[in-house]
């Protein structure tokens, strides 16, 4: 079955198809044209002979002469004997004056043909394809062309045409079949040929999947394999940057996860690497192994937060809320935050807008975008939230009027554990996963997110999600 279905096959099917086919139509065509064509002309010749016949008949008084006339006789003997036919000449009383076979001379023949002739006076003609002969009835009319004074039929056989017709049958049959075994053969070592780029698209697949991971493919045969090698490499180069994402991933999962255990480590081993240890020493130890444990749990929170979101739409709860009241609750969550640095957060004024969103989801990433605002500002700056909304979507937009994201770093900034700010990424507290949990949580609400900045101004990020849930 999987040799059916393949594409050598199918060449060689088209292959025959266009080879063996037309041959078959035209074998057909040929030799049914010669047989009409044959068919024709010997009705023309044989009429046109026999219409001469039937004037000198008249003009020989063969049918008052009882049919005593050599030249008329010999006329009739040598079209009788060239078509290998029959002659009979009838008179006005059905009587047989002439039989060229000698079998009905002095009888009456009496037929529908022969008495349709009489009453008409016109002639007519009948193939019997089945039995291989023309019969002719053709008027015998006075000189002034009043009345039919008899009738002249003639029977003359197609035995010849009809075998020169198989014979053009038999040779088209040669012809199929020599065409037959020519299409196979050629189309056997064409398939080949045609086929043998994919078949080299397929072993060198085959190659970068058996490890060799750093070769690009390419087969630039024909177009069709060259778009198949190209979308090959693009997936394999996609596939290479997801490895790199998910080993720097586990790198940076590691890394965090491990600092803060390094740290307790070296505190609880200096604690216990002293005697009469004093109290004032013992509780900062504890209390910065406490901030360790905390940081800890951050990391963990928010990893569990990403494999939550990496589940995708499964765990997604869609209900109708008011977008408006929903930044509301999370502002006044964040806003303690905001006074102890005396940054002024706010929102422009108020739109009632409602959508079906999963409330958690999306509250945890506003809430990521505004805490980064507030995190990544200047003492006495601002955080600014607007809600807009048309007849499809709502968009939310979070402005800052921190230092700003250099241009180089702003395509990072949803990546995890990414952190652009490297001078003070010991001093602001964080995992550099809230970004990439935002940016899940708006996408599986079909959404989009995009970030401005300007360094020394300020960052601004654009959330643009449906009103509508759509399955």
């Amino acid at each position: 079955m999987t040799y059916f279905r393949s594409l050598r096959f199918r060449i060689m099917m088209m292959l025959i198809l266009i080879g063996i086919i037309p041959t078959i139509v035209a074998s057909v065509f040929i030799t049914r044209s010669y047989k009409q064509r044959a068919i024709s002309i010997r009705i023309s010749n044989v009429k046109n002979q026999c219409d001469v016949i039937s004037r000198s008949i008249i003009s020989e008084e063969y049918l008052t002469g009882m049919g005593q006339s050599d030249l008329i006789d010999s006329q009739l003997s040598m079209i009788s004997n060239i078509y290998s036919g029959r002659i009979l000449i009838i008179d006005s009383n059905f009587r047989v004056v002439k039989d060229t076979y000698d079998l009905d001379t002095g009888k009456t023949s009496v037929s529908r043909e022969v008495m349709s002739c009489f009453e008409t006076g016109s002639s007519a003609t009948f193939y019997d394809n089945r039995n291989g002969y023309i019969e002719f009835t053709i008027p015998i009319v006075e000189s002034d062309g009043d009345r039919t004074v008899g009738v002249l039929v003639a029977s003359v056989s197609t035995n010849e045409i009809q075998q020169t017709a198989r014979h053009l049958e038999n040779r088209g049959i040669f012809v199929l079949v020599f065409v037959s075994i020519l299409v196979l053969i050629g189309g056997f070592f064409l398939s080949n040929i045609l086929v043998k780029p994919f078949t080299e698209v397929t072993r060198a697949i085959e190659d970068v999947t058996d490890g060799y991971e750093d070769k690009a493919i390419s087969v630039p045969t024909y177009i069709e394999t060259e778009q198949i090698t190209d979308a090959f490499n693009q997936m394999l180069a996609r596939v290479r940057a997801l490895d790199n994402s998910r080993q720097e991933f586990v790198s940076n999962v590691s890394h965090e996860l491990k600092t803060p255990l390094t740290s307790m480590k070296v505190l609880a081993d200096s604690l216990n690497g002293q005697e009469n240890v004093p109290i004032e020493l013992y509780r900062e130890f504890m209390s910065d192994i406490t901030q360790e444990i905390d940081r800890e749990n951050r990391i963990i929170s928010d990893l569990l937060s990403m494999v939550r979101m990496d589940r995708k739409a499964a765990a997604m709860n869609f209900e109708k809320t008011e977008i408006g009241e929903l930044l509301e609750q999370v502002m006044k969550r964040l806003r303690p935050i905001a006074n102890k640095r005396e940054i002024e957060l706010e929102m422009d004024p108020y739109q009632p807008v409602t959508a079906e969103v999963d409330v958690t989801k999306l509250s945890l990433a506003f809430s990521n975008l505004i805490e980064n605002g507030i995190k990544y500002n200047k003492d006495e700056g601002w955080v600014r939230v607007t809600l807009k909304s048309d007849n499809k979507y709502f968009y939310v937009n979070v402005a800052d009027s921190g230092s700003g994201i250099p241009e180089d770093q702003i395509e990072h900034v949803f990546e995890r554990f990414y952190r652009g700010d490297k001078s003070h990424s010991t001093e602001i507290e964080g995992t550099g996963l809230g970004l990439a949990i935002t940016r899940s949580a708006i996408v599986l609400h079909r959404g989009i997110i995009k970030v401005t900045s300007k360094v020394g101004t300020g960052t601004t990020f654009m959330v643009r999600i449906p009103l509508a849930h759509e399955e």
